[in-house]
């Protein structure tokens, strides 16, 4: 449970008159009957706090602080989440306890009330230099990848290889693997967001494969890296040969394919409108970079692993919400192509030469 010392004085702010008098800790089943039926865990320690004024009138409130769990709330972000959830969530409820105050601890204690909050926001700093994916376009219409071209695709291999360092965290690999085919911008949530009746059959047989691809995963645990998270061209900013990333997520941690397949896919992507850029263009990149990665980094299972975040990568790539100016024809190729991939048990990247005869 914790309670910040702050607490009193926060409430004082909130209640003017009002003192608080005592600050008990409630169990996950309180007032539940002991035995087999008993909750033994619960999604935080709640606290009860007893407030009286002046005129001896008493007050209970309970002061509720999320705790870390395996079930979806290990990241800070999930539990705030959940907070400003149950804010928006109560009063929407007949007969159901008031939301009062939302807010955040500080580091020095302090609590910073957020109940009259609209929307977080975020300020960052700015990366110079231009996207990585114009230089796919440019690649694409020319046909050519350049020797700069071939020099970045070696500083993304090796930034990626540097950034893959091994962490302990089984929970967190599940986590990712479980996000990868369940989360709203996972498999499913990509999945959903197709127009309906567009690709119905490929889509369906692309998501089950997914589904038992989760469970291939899920134990290798020992996978766990550092990842990016959303490690694609739009993210990746170079001026001159300086690379910097922006928009990291997911946790920053989980399987090394996530980035490997969010870059790479993206080469077969630009190059299906180009064709002709594949052979000395995109092509020569797609394979430069699998290749430049292996050298700096070992992962003998990489291979294996990459399959369904290959076909989560192409799912977003086809979804016409992303890209609208694919063509269907296109599309399908783009989808049959990862349904393969995830059919023959791992990413070959010689498997992607037969799109492009």
């Amino acid at each position: 449970m914790i309670v910040t010392p702050r607490i009193r004085e926060h409430l004082a702010r909130l209640y003017p008159g009002w003192r608080v008098t005592a600050i008990e800790p409630l169990a996950p089943d309180t007032g539940a009957t002991a035995g087999v039926t008993e909750k033994a865990i619960g999604y935080g320690l709640p606290a009860r706090v007893r407030l009286v004024d002046e005129h001896g009138t008493e007050r209970m409130l309970v002061w509720r602080v999320s705790s870390a769990n395996e079930f979806g709330h290990d990241r800070r972000a999930d539990r705030a989440g959940n907070a400003l959830l149950a804010f928006d969530d109560f009063s929407r409820i007949p007969r159901h306890i008031e939301a009062l105050d939302v807010g955040a601890i500080t580091r020095s204690g302090e609590l910073v009330s957020l109940r009259d909050w609209d929307e977080l926001y975020l300020l960052t700093s700015f990366a110079p230099g231009t996207i990585y994916a114009d230089d796919l376009r440019r690649i694409a219409n020319d046909g050519v990848a350049t020797d700069l071209d071939i020099a970045r695709v070696d500083a993304l291999a090796t930034y990626l290889a540097t950034l893959h360092v091994p962490i302990a965290g089984p929970q967190q690999y599940r986590r990712a693997i479980r996000d990868l085919v369940g989360h709203g911008e996972g498999i499913f949530g990509i999945v959903d967001g197709y127009p309906a009746g567009r690709f119905v059959d490929r889509l369906k047989a692309i998501e089950r494969r997914c589904v038992e691809w989760r469970w291939r995963l899920r134990a290798h645990e020992d996978r766990l890296t550092r990842t990016h998270g959303d490690f694609h061209p739009f993210n990746i900013v170079f001026d001159g040969m300086q690379l910097t990333c922006l928009d990291a997520s997911r946790g920053a941690c989980g399987d090394p394919a996530d980035d490997l397949t969010a870059m790479a896919v993206n080469f077969v992507l630009f190059s299906i409108d180009r064709r002709a850029s594949w052979r000395r263009g995109l092509g020569a990149l797609w394979h430069r970079f699998w290749q430049t990665y292996a050298r700096h980094r070992s992962d003998p299972q990489l291979a294996r692993a990459a399959p369904p975040f290959f076909a989560w990568r192409t799912l977003v790539v086809c979804n016409p919400k992303f890209y609208p100016s694919l063509d269907d024809v296109a599309r399908a190729e783009l989808l049959d192509f990862a349904a393969h991939v995830l059919d023959a048990g791992e990413l070959d990247p010689r498997a992607a030469d037969r799109l492009f005869p």
